[in-house]
């Protein structure tokens, strides 16, 4: 029986009566395909005496030994021929150092597919409203792989695109930043009738509403028009502003409602696209568990504690992405949002700061030095 496709094909994403009976047994199925198809993952489990057959092994998912995503940096580990990858993600790296990379066979991607439709089915995302779409991240070419460029181009499919406009250009082999032609662009399409969709790392979208009201720029766009957001801060922590000035920045530039703000979590290590509430919180889908841990001795910590962030999903096939620790730090919440969604929430608090691991927008800093002027190229 295949415990995964059942788990994905649930209807309701945030179903945790039925997920919380076929999750284990998913990640089950999940870390068995990898312990027997990959050398590398079956001698990391034996090293820490760790055996996914074992009757009771899986009863408590915080004995399932994590992968930093620090490993995914330094080793590329496939459970499936190369011949047999539809797709090879990374994340972003300074000059293509310090990248992770995952592989995706089709039934890896199948699963995917199954949960970004059911995540932009319940919160509404699908439209059949002809759309302009800004990207404030990577203009698409097939050659880039970063996993944040291709997610935003396939964000472009949510909606009939009438146009495509992203803030990091390519231009003779290098991308530039070109926040003047976004602003002059956003200004255009207020006056016409057609929604308006931006995506991208909230940073550079700061920056671009903080450069219009510096400028004076106050539009209101059109009806329907949604501001997502994804990536973080990362490098930009400093430049970081609450949440709720963010919304009135948004609000007072461009008219967009906070109800009408979404962001979106997600890692090349980790490709489940979690998805903000009405709130604007992170709840725990059917295809992902949290466990915290503590930052000394990786203990198991009770919600409400702040620790770092061990993400599991039995999604990917292709790499074992089963369980993986990352290097960011959070708060796992009981469930008292009100929003609807009954699952608890997962605040992220920010990263551990641990210097060998770039960030997903590493480079963008260096860009943004010539951010006023768009002619002057740098490389990511």
């Amino acid at each position: 029986m295949d415990t995964i496709k059942k788990l994905f094909r649930l209807k309701n994403p945030y179903d945790q009566e039925r997920s919380e009976k076929l999750f284990p047994a998913a990640i089950k199925q999940n870390c068995i395909f990898h312990y027997e198809h990959n050398p590398a993952y079956r001698a990391l489990l034996d090293g820490q005496g760790f055996s996914p057959y074992d009757k009771n092994a899986f009863d408590d998912l915080a004995k399932l030994p994590p992968l930093p995503t620090l490993y995914f940096k330094h080793h590329l580990l496939l459970s499936v021929p190369n011949r047999k990858l539809i797709v090879r993600a990374t994340s972003s790296g300074t000059s293509g150092q310090n990248q992770s990379m995952v592989g995706l066979d089709f039934y890896s991607l199948r699963r995917a597919f199954d949960e970004v439709r059911r995540f932009f089915s319940y919160h509404k995302i699908w439209s059949l409203k002809p759309t302009r779409f800004v990207i404030f991240g990577y203009e698409h070419k097939f050659k880039n792989k970063k996993a944040v460029a291709q997610t935003a181009w396939g964000f472009t499919f949510t909606a009939p695109a009438v146009s495509k406009d992203y803030v990091l250009r390519y231009r003779n082999g290098d991308y530039i930043v070109d926040l003047d032609s976004i602003e002059r662009k956003l200004i255009k399409y207020a006056k016409g009738k057609l929604p308006v969709r931006t995506l991208g790392f909230p940073a550079y979208t700061y920056f671009l509403l903080k450069q219009m009201k510096e400028h004076g720029v106050k539009v209101r766009l059109p009806k329907g028009s949604m501001m997502t957001l994804g990536g973080g801060w990362k490098q930009f922590y400093a430049e970081r502003i609450s949440k709720e000035d963010f919304y009135a920045l948004a609000f007072e530039v461009l008219g967009i409602e906070q109800e009408n703000i979404i962001e979106f979590f997600g890692a090349v290590e980790h490709p489940i696209l979690w998805t903000q509430c009405k709130y604007h919180r992170f709840h725990v889908p059917n295809y992902a568990r949290v466990i915290i841990r503590d930052v000394d001795d990786l203990l198991p910590l009770p919600n409400g504690q702040v620790g770092i962030i061990n993400l599991l999903t039995p999604m990917c096939r292709a790499t074992p992405l089963t369980s993986v620790m990352t290097d960011d730090l959070g708060i796992l919440h009981e469930n008292d949002c009100g929003c609807g969604i009954r699952s608890p929430y997962l605040e992220i608090i920010g990263r551990v700061g641990i210097e060998d691991i770039q960030t997903c927008a590493a480079g963008a800093e260096n860009i943004l030095e010539g951010k006023n002027d768009t002619r002057t190229r740098k490389t990511l």
